[in-house]
């Protein structure tokens, strides 16, 4: 299984890699994010995890302490004291949709963050995500903020 949610977001990321950008990349309306404008932000300082809802219950607290980098490379680590946590991300277009997605294969907590996520919001410190789930499951919540 974990291979082939492996593969899938290995997939995913290349897809929306090849996806091309919004003629848009200046606007920085949080209300229209672009690809360019939500990796930028992301890519500045940084982040924590201050909501996270999955599917029908709240697991913010399982990433409390965690401050994200979004680097170069589009290398993902989360750290809390000496522990290290490393995945990846990537922005792009899907049907017109700004989506972000992250990818951890390691540990449990993590992985249930690979997804591809929808940008309902970007500002320069607060990027809110959205999942619906295509199996009728529910809708996850992820929001990222600036430290």
């Amino acid at each position: 299984m974990k291979k082939l949610l492996s593969v899938s977001l290995a997939f995913s990321l290349f897809f929306l890699s090849a996806c091309s950008n919004d003629n848009n990349d200046n606007n920085n309306n949080t209300n229209n994010p672009t690809p360019t404008t939500v990796s930028n932000t992301l890519s500045s300082g940084t982040w924590r995890i201050t909501y996270y809802w999955d599917t029908d219950h709240e697991e913010t607290s399982n990433y409390s302490g965690y401050a994200f980098t979004f680097g170069s490379g589009n290398v993902l680590t989360a750290v809390n004291g000496s522990s290290t946590v490393t995945g990846t991300w990537v922005t792009g277009l899907d049907d017109s949709q700004v989506k972000l997605i992250l990818a951890f294969s390691t540990p449990a907590a993590f992985a249930e963050l690979s997804d591809d996520w929808h940008v309902t919001e970007r500002t320069d410190t607060r990027i809110k995500l959205e999942d619906v789930s295509g199996g009728g499951s529910g809708t996850d919540y992820l929001t990222f903020e600036k430290n």
